[in-house]
């Protein structure tokens, strides 16, 4: 069992299909779950699990958070398409998580990326934050470009 960080296989052959619309006012939902060591996430993930998540404390339920996009929530440049969403925090937490999985709660749940914190992450009566990285094409959380 283990967390490993990648883009859902079945994503890339959905987004050819047009099945994730990122943008910023009528896209589709996306939320963030949190997963403790012990679960099993990959580039095979297909859908959001119960299985290996955290369990509710504080502001964070089952099947996470949502998710909200910024304006501009998509770009492309030097051939490079980026997707970008607001820092996430879950209050009043007490949570050890090892790593999250962001999926489409609009589209039947189905996985986008798996998240791997590269060890455990602790908040004790406290605020969990994810913090999404900076919305550049070398740096997004999602980006789509030249091999």
């Amino acid at each position: 069992m283990a967390i490993t960080q990648a883009v859902a296989n079945s994503f890339k052959k959905e987004v050819l299909e047009g099945e994730h619309m990122f943008q910023y006012t009528s896209g589709d939902q996306f939320k963030l779950a949190l997963y403790v060591s012990t679960a099993t996430l990959n580039s095979a993930t297909t859908a959001y699990t119960t299985t290996g998540e955290v369990d509710p404390s504080g502001q964070y339920t089952a099947g996470g958070g949502n998710l909200v996009k910024p304006n501009p929530s998509t770009s492309v440049a030097s051939g490079v398409a980026i997707v970008d969403f607001n820092d996430l925090s879950f209050t009043g937490v007490t949570i050890t998580a090892r790593g999250a999985l962001i999926y489409n709660s609009s589209s039947a749940n189905k996985a986008v990326a798996v998240l791997d914190f590269g060890a455990d992450k602790t908040a004790t009566s406290g605020t969990f934050t994810i913090q999404f990285p900076n919305f550049t094409t070398s740096a997004a959380i999602l980006r789509i470009g030249n091999a």
